[in-house]
């Protein structure tokens, strides 16, 4: 079949590398070059965050983390794989994600900064997406797949001129098939210089607000926000100011980092991933902070979906 991938975010170009390589014709429709989505600026740390329903974003993200772990021996694909530390100020469960990655354990208590009373350790992939994007872009151009940059008021305009059309266009299916159930949630990032952190560290119930760093070689991503509803992609320095403070806090070898950068993204949330076929359409949109984590097993999804 021709199909028509809309969106080049990390979902839509992963479902076009299954597509291809099930023997379709595929190409990419975007209305930005992938560099400048909301995937760009992600920390792109594997971790299931804010996408739902649990049981199919743990199978997706456990066929995504085989693909991934595959690609960190890829040279150039941007994709490595890095050991960190997930605290909690209080005792905490295991994740829910345990029984996908291979080492995880909990943290002994000589092993916790002050102030926290429990965490795990594991090693899962990072990803840094400057280098991730393009390489994905590449490898499909390889195979014969195209990306254009066309913007569309809607569907049919792919639907004419393919015989399926696969949706990943992320918070645009608001207003592309007036899906009200999408709600963004802002992610404001500082981009720090790297002062040799090799490992990453997550505290999502930091009193002040979430914090994530994660090194990615050059640089260290900081984060973050999780703004409900909020749509100003204009960094807010205030923001940045609060990031950095919580960020040196738990990890305080940042103290003397330079500031490299400052990034905005809005999360595409929704109370459930909307992963289905209508008609001559495959929808895959709605993976809200998890969209590196889910991409590929989503991709499998889209690709038995077409098949079928």
């Amino acid at each position: 079949m021709r199909i028509v991938v809309v969106g080049a975010g990390v979902v839509g170009l992963s479902c076009a590398h299954r597509l291809r390589a099930a023997g379709h014709r595929v190409e990419v429709w975007t209305r930005d070059d992938p560099i400048h989505t909301v995937s760009a600026v992600a920390a792109a740390h594997w971790y299931p965050y804010r996408a739902y329903p649990q049981d199919a974003v743990d199978r997706w993200s456990r066929a995504t983390f085989g693909v991934l772990a595959a690609l960190a021996r890829r040279p150039g694909s941007g994709v490595g794989m890095r050991s960190g530390r997930e605290l909690s100020r209080v005792p905490m469960p295991a994740p829910s994600w345990s029984a996908i990655v291979p080492d995880v354990r909990r943290l002994d208590p000589d092993e916790l900064p002050a102030g926290y009373a429990d965490g795990y350790r594991s090693t899962v992939p990072t990803i840094r997406m400057p280098d991730y994007l393009p390489w994905l872009v590449g490898e499909l151009a390889g195979v014969g797949v195209p990306l254009r940059i066309r913007e569309i008021a809607d569907l049919d305009e792919a639907r004419q001129e393919a015989d399926l059309v696969v949706n990943a266009t992320g918070l645009a299916a608001r207003e592309l098939v007036g899906d009200r159930e999408l709600t963004p949630v802002r992610g404001q990032v500082v981009r720090v210089s790297c002062p040799g952190l090799q490992e990453w560290t997550l505290d999502e119930g930091h009193p002040d607000g979430l914090v994530y760093v994660i090194p990615r070689g050059p640089d260290v991503i900081c984060g973050g926000t999780a703004d409900e509803g909020a749509e100003d992609l204009t960094p807010d320095p205030a923001t940045a100011d609060a990031i950095l403070a919580r960020a040196r806090t738990v990890v305080p070898e940042l103290a003397g980092a330079r500031v490299l950068g400052h990034a905005v993204g809005l999360r595409p949330v929704r109370t459930a991933v909307r992963l289905e076929r209508v008609d001559d359409v495959v929808h895959c949109y709605g993976t809200g902070g998890s969209g590196v984590t889910v991409s590929w097993g989503c991709a499998d999804d889209v690709a038995a979906l077409v098949a079928g």
